[in-house]
């Protein structure tokens, strides 16, 4: 078993504080901005940043439907984790002041891939999915901000 690692990052057109904000509302800003690979999104406890618990169906392909159960904490200013209590996926957004007056958001996801041929088939395909995911998700929270 190994590790798989998925990353993605976008300059934003908005403050630090205005994105990490943004990112942290799972009431409001969450459900307007997760593309359609997310299904059944709701918030059990929370809504706002650490403490946060939320739910939804992650669809990686059509036969690949992850059913996740979310802990969000914020070690630190500007990044948000998101833990899944049902795998071992660990999912974190930083968010870094730009000079511009806008920012860069990161976004890394690890997990506990599989062994033999189905492990290297996930190593090699799985992050290239989820990162095209991830770009689609930041696309619209830079939509979501410059509109709002």
């Amino acid at each position: 078993m190994s590790q798989v690692v998925v990353h993605a990052e976008k300059i934003i057109s908005a403050s630090a504080e205005q994105v990490s904000q943004a990112l942290a509302d799972y009431e409001t800003v969450r459900p307007r901005i997760l593309p359609v690979q997310f299904s059944e999104y709701r918030v059990d406890s929370g809504g706002h940043g650490a403490g946060t618990v939320v739910h939804w169906r992650f669809a990686a392909t059509s036969k690949r439907v992850r059913d996740q159960l979310i802990d969000v904490t914020e070690p630190a200013l500007g990044t948000l984790v998101e833990t899944d209590r049902n795998s071992s996926m660990v999912t974190t957004w930083t968010v870094l002041a730009e000079g511009t007056g806008g920012s860069t958001v990161k976004v890394r996801t690890t997990w506990d891939g599989a062994g033999g041929i189905g492990g290297f088939f996930e190593r090699t395909f799985a992050p290239k999915g989820l990162g095209r995911v991830y770009v689609d998700l930041l696309h619209r929270l830079d939509a979501e901000l410059a509109a709002g």
